[in-house]
């Protein structure tokens, strides 16, 4: 789906927009900005408190309580230490493949920390490889999860389309090599857990299905953990034909919620269950558990109508709307926690060491560190 110059995708870093002028109001810290102190987080959960009380479902330790970890340049066990206050259990680490635009059947890998600015040594093979052993440490696993970036104007994996079936096999066998150098990381670190594609919305038709067994095949090979694939909400998870050859299936979980601004838990609770019916109904077919590979909410009045797109590029020097964050939130676990067929969620996403009154911009998008959201979060993730 094609978006607006103001709706970028979450995963998109704002520093591309290059608005040079407002750089350093974007990284103001929101304690500084005058701006109306966002509801508390005890008001908050008496709020939700005072809803009914949601049957309490017994405790499952195999459940993956997990969140999308962001590399940095270094990682130390102090910020780790929220993650374990918060019950987290697993994190997604997301290393880039990068393809030049939709049509070109080449992906190209950077397996070491680039020179210069560009990239993180969180997202090089050294900087997996020794966060994971650092959150094993903790009792935290981790899900490896490569990305693809797309270079182009609002481009996102899901437009990646070959023009001819030459080009289709260019790209699948240039895609094995990306995919291959993964799993091998996978196994030569012990990691929990291997996610092979992310989004990959035409790579996934039918008429591709060949390919996908034919890598899954070689990935086996090499890598001996459980595998997954995180499909976009809006339809990729229903046209893939290769899910009995994994272990789980992984559902980006943007489901929109609603189509009002700051929508009262009741409603978002509606909001769900068009969404579970049809999961629950299609999962008794594939008869394989679900991960939530991504859910998550933007700070801001409309967290629940288009939860896929980052907000947009001045939402950061508006009054974050931190109740309806967590109120989706709460919808999200009184809905979905505990339902027989879901494994486990990954929530989008987590900033290592984000500090209470850090850049406005973090605080501005889908993170829940340091408000009602995270109260939220670690009291289901605790049960």
């Amino acid at each position: 789906m094609m978006l607006s110059f103001f709706s970028w995708r979450r995963w998109w870093p704002l520093a591309l927009l290059g608005v040079v002028p407002l750089l350093a109001l974007w990284w103001w810290p929101r304690h500084l900005r005058g701006s109306a102190p966002p509801p508390s987080a005890p008001q908050l959960e008496a709020e939700l408190a005072a809803r009914p009380a949601v049957p309490a479902s017994p405790f499952d330790s195999t459940r993956l309580r997990g969140v999308s970890w962001v590399g940095g340049d270094s990682i130390t066990a102090t910020e780790l230490a929220p993650l374990v206050r918060d019950h987290i259990t697993w994190i997604a680490q997301m290393p880039f493949g990068w393809q030049g635009e939709a049509a070109e059947p080449t992906i190209r890998v950077h397996t070491e920390r680039p020179s210069g600015r560009r990239g993180m040594w969180g997202e090089s093979d050294a900087g997996l490889t020794y966060t994971a052993q650092l959150a094993r440490q903790h009792g935290i696993r981790t899900l490896l999860k490569p990305h693809l970036w797309v270079r182009g104007h609002n481009s996102w994996p899901g437009d990646i389309n070959m023009t001819n079936n030459t080009d289709w096999d260019a790209w699948f066998a240039s895609y094995a090599g990306f995919m291959l150098h993964y799993a091998q990381l996978a196994e030569t670190a012990h990691l929990d857990g291997l996610c092979i594609g992310t989004e990959l919305l035409h790579a996934t038709e039918p008429a591709h299905e060949k390919a996908w067994r034919g890598l899954i095949r070689q990935i086996r090979r090499v890598y001996h953990g459980p595998l997954t694939y995180a499909a976009n909400w809006s339809g990729e998870y229903e046209q893939i034909r290769f899910w009995d050859a994994l272990d789980y299936v992984g559902i980006q979980a943007y489901f929109p919620l609603n189509t009002a601004t700051s929508p009262p838990l009741d409603t978002l609770l509606r909001g769900w269950q068009p969404h579970l019916q049809k999961l629950a109904a299609w999962q008794k077919k594939i008869k394989k558990p679900v991960v939530f590979t991504e859910v998550g909410y933007k700070t801001t009045p409309d967290a629940a109508v288009r939860p896929w797109e980052w907000p947009e590029r001045m939402a950061a020097f508006d009054t974050p709307d931190e109740a309806t964050q967590a109120r989706c939130y709460e919808a999200l676990f009184r809905a979905c926690w505990g339902l027989p067929w879901l494994k486990g969620m990954f929530i989008w996403k987590w900033y290592p060491g984000l500090e209470a009154d850090g850049p406005a911009r973090r605080h501005a998008d889908f993170t829940p560190q340091h408000k009602p959201a995270e109260t939220v979060l670690t009291r289901w993730y605790a049960q």
